[in-house]
C-alpha cells in the first residue's frame, strides 16, 4: 500500500478504494480494446517511426537544412539561406538541373570508378571544390578553420572568402592544404592589394576575384531582419563596419559604401602586376565575358551568379555553361556554381563541359554552412563526402569510369528537347 494511501483516516480508505475501483472499471474495457485494435499498432508505428527519424542521420545533403534552421538564430538562418529580390534565380539555380536528364550507357565494367581530377595542375579526389562564403563563425564557433580541416581531409580545395571569421593567416595555419583566396576590391586599392600580398605569403595558390559585385544585391530578408556584419578579420586596421543602416541591412550599407564601382576589366592587369598567383575570375554569364577573361590573361572562369543574391532573373548557371565553355575553346578552364545539390548535378555540370563544381553558396540551401552549422567539422565533411559518393554512384550506373568518359552525349537538356522537334 502507498505511504499516501496508508496516511488517509479507514473512512477516507475507502472512499478511496471505491473511487480506484470504479476508474479502473470504467476505464478498463474501452482502454483494452483501444490497446488491441489497428488504431493504437499503428499511433505506436508512428511514433516510433517519427521518433526514429528525428534520431537518424541525415542521408542525403538537402536533410542538413532542418538541422541547421534548428541550431541557427533566424537572422543568421535568412543570412545563410537567402536570395535577392524576388528569389527567382535562386529556385531556378536548382530547378534548372532538375530539366537536365541524364543518358546513361550500359554493359560497361564499372568496377573501378576514378573521379580525381586536377585544378591549374592542383590534384583534388573529385571535381567537387569548397566555394567562398561569407562569416562561417555564424554558423560555427571554429568558422573556416573547421571548413579548412574538412576540406584537406577531403582532399579538395577550399576556396577562402574575403569576408571569412577568421584572417588569411590563420586559416592558413589551421592545416596543411591547397587553397584559394577569393577577393572584393574595396574602393580603398591598397586593401585589396594587401590581402594579395598576405595570401601569397600565407601560401595560397590562386586568387579568384569576385567581379559581379559592384554594389550588393537587394537581399530582402537580410533587410528585414536588419542583419549586422560582424567585424571582418581580414580588413580590421583598414576599414570600419559602423555605417549608418537607415533601419535597414547593416551588411547593404557597409558593402555599398566600401565595393569598388569602378572596377573594370582592365584593372584585371592591375591584379596580374601586383601578384604572381593565377587569377580566376567569378561571376562570368555571357561568352562575350567568357572571351574577355581569355584576352586579360585569366587563369580561369568561375560560371557564377553569386548564389542567385546579386541580380534576380539572371540565367541559372548550369543553363550558360555551354555558352561559356564554347567561348573560352579549352583555353582555360571553366568552373560553375550554383544548384548543386546532388551527385546527378556535379555528372550533369561535368557533361556540359565544366571541369569542377564549387560546393555550397549558391543552391537552395548551402549544405557546407549548414553541416558546420549542425555538427561542425564533421559536418561539413559528411556533406562532401555524401556528394563524392552520390557521384561516384552516378558515373557507374551511367557507365563513366573516369571524368573524361563523361560527355556531351551523356545528358539531354530542354534545348536538346527543343531542336529534336524541329
Amino acid at each position: 500500500m502507498s505511504t499516501k494511501l496508508q496516511n488517509l483516516t479507514p473512512e477516507r480508505r475507502k472512499y478511496s478504494h471505491l473511487l480506484h475501483s470504479f476508474l479502473f472499471s470504467s476505464l478498463y474495457f474501452p482502454l483494452s480494446v483501444f490497446l488491441r485494435s489497428p488504431t493504437f499498432t499503428i499511433w505506436i508505428a508512428f511514433t516510433i517511426s517519427s521518433d526514429q527519424t528525428m534520431a537518424s542521420e541525415p542521408v542525403n545533403v538537402s536533410e542538413f537544412e532542418a538541422l541547421a534552421k534548428k541550431a541557427l538564430p533566424k537572422m543568421y538562418f535568412d543570412f545563410y539561406a537567402g536570395g535577392a529580390e524576388d528569389e527567382y534565380t535562386l529556385k531556378d539555380n536548382e530547378e534548372a538541373y532538375q530539366r537536365i536528364t541524364i543518358r546513361p550507357r550500359v554493359l560497361v565494367d564499372v568496377s573501378r570508378i576514378d573521379t580525381s581530377t586536377s585544378i591549374l595542375g592542383y590534384p583534388i579526389s573529385s571535381p567537387i571544390m569548397v566555394a567562398p562564403s561569407a562569416l562561417h563563425q555564424l554558423a560555427n564557433p571554429e568558422g573556416e578553420l573547421a571548413t579548412a580541416r574538412a576540406s584537406a581531409a577531403s582532399n579538395t580545395i577550399m576556396i577562402l572568402s574575403f569576408s571569412s571569421s577568421y584572417n588569411v593567416e590563420e586559416v592558413a595555419a589551421s592545416c596543411d592544404a591547397v587553397r584559394f583566396f577569393q577577393l572584393y576590391v574595396y574602393r580603398g586599392r591598397h586593401i585589396a592589394a594587401n590581402l594579395v600580398e598576405r595570401a601569397e605569403r600565407s601560401g595560397y595558390k590562386a586568387i579568384v576575384l569576385t567581379v559581379d559585385c559592384p554594389r550588393l544585391g537587394r537581399r530582402e530578408a537580410d533587410i528585414r531582419n536588419r542583419m549586422i556584419v560582424p567585424k571582418l578579420k581580414n580588413v580590421e586596421g583598414f576599414v570600419s563596419n559602423d555605417v549608418d543602416a537607415g533601419g535597414g541591412s547593416n551588411l547593404e550599407a557597409y558593402a555599398n559604401s566600401t565595393f569598388d564601382p569602378t572596377l573594370s576589366w582592365k584593372d584585371v592587369a592591375w591584379l596580374k602586376s601586383i601578384t604572381s598567383l593565377p587569377i580566376l575570375l567569378k561571376g562570368i554569364l555571357t561568352h562575350e565575358d567568357a572571351l574577355k577573361a581569355v584576352e586579360v590573361g585569366a587563369a580561369g572562369v568561375i560560371v557564377s551568379n553569386h548564389g542567385a543574391r546579386q541580380l534576380d532573373y539572371s540565367p541559372a548557371t548550369i543553363t550558360v555553361v555551354e555558352e561559356v565553355v564554347r567561348a573560352v575553346k579549352g583555353k582555360i578552364p571553366v568552373i560553375v556554381d550554383g544548384g548543386v545539390r546532388r551527385g546527378t548535378d556535379v555528372f550533369k555540370a561535368l557533361a556540359l563541359g565544366a571541369q569542377a563544381v564549387l560546393y555550397d553558396p549558391t543552391q537552395v540551401g548551402r549544405p557546407i554552412i549548414y553541416g558546420l552549422a549542425a555538427k561542425g567539422e564533421q559536418g561539413v565533411k559528411q556533406v562532401i563526402q555524401m556528394l563524392k559518393d552520390e557521384f561516384e554512384l552516378t558515373m557507374a550506373l551511367a557507365g563513366c569510369t573516369s571524368l573524361k568518359d563523361i560527355t556531351r552525349s551523356h545528358v539531354r537538356t530542354d534545348r536538346d528537347r527543343f531542336q529534336s522537334m524541329l
